[in-house]
């Protein structure tokens, strides 16, 4: 028979109650369920770092970060304060750090006596394993999930497979809300430019048409966004001093 993987149950304590041994299926259904009820990418993140210490097996810590080319790393999401002080960190040397290798594999960790700067970081907040698995990647950026742990060695085949089942799930709840984010951003933008050429359409007595030109032009002329010059005339507009 196939190898079931098991979740204790009181790991997740404000997930639904499971009996002891609650199956991983069960245990990845639930959390994609809240990953999901997110409203916004920010909240999408601060869900997954907290569901990925209840998930993956051995970790104590979690951070999401953005990974540039350059090797720049900026904090997203975190579970603590220390956690936040390491993802920031950018790695002196001329060796890239072992994260490095996201750009190429789904997961990375530190190898035994790899890279004096990542075990140094570690070590310095009282932490000896980190692994590391790719949210997210295009040529220019990564967007990483690390967990941590005190422990040494604290992270097997077992995390490294739950780590690759949930990040999917993370992935495709980000992904989703992004889009929800976007289509909500995009139908504020809409009404806004329509009350900005509206309020042209009125001031310089022309048509729609002409009204909407008019407003292009001056984002190009001005090199501002079409949004930003549009929310400038409604703000201006409906100020005291303007009626």
């Amino acid at each position: 028979m196939p190898k079931r993987f098991v979740v204790a149950a009181s790991r997740f304590s404000e997930l639904p109650r499971f009996p002891a041994g609650v199956d991983l299926a069960e245990a990845l259904t639930a959390a994609a369920r809240q990953l999901h009820e997110t409203p916004t990418p920010d909240h999408t993140l601060d869900t997954a770092v907290r569901l990925a210490v209840d998930l993956m097996p051995g970790a104590e810590y979690a951070g999401i970060s953005l990974i540039e080319r350059t090797a720049r790393r900026r904090p997203l999401a975190w579970t603590g304060e220390l956690v936040r002080d390491i993802e920031a960190r950018r790695p002196a040397g001329e060796r890239g750090p072992y994260w490095d290798r996201l750009w190429t594999d789904p997961v990375a960790e530190p190898a035994e006596g790899e890279g004096e700067e990542a075990e140094s970081a570690l070590a310095e907040h009282g932490l000896r394993s980190a692994l590391s698995l790719r949210l997210r990647a295009d040529r220019r950026r990564l967007t990483v999930l690390t967990v941590y742990a005190r422990k040494p060695r604290a992270f097997d085949e077992v995390t490294r497979r739950v780590g690759r089942l949930f990040t999917a799930h993370v992935g495709i709840a980000l992904d989703s809300a992004t889009v929800r984010e976007q289509l909500t951003e995009a139908m504020h933008t809409r009404d806004l430019i329509g009350q900005a050429t509206g309020i042209l359409m009125e001031r310089m007595t022309i048509d729609a048409a002409g009204a909407f030109d008019s407003l292009v032009r001056a984002s190009q002329r001005e090199n501002v966004k079409l949004r930003d010059l549009a929310r400038r005339i409604v703000d201006a507009h409906n100020t005291p001093d303007a009626r």
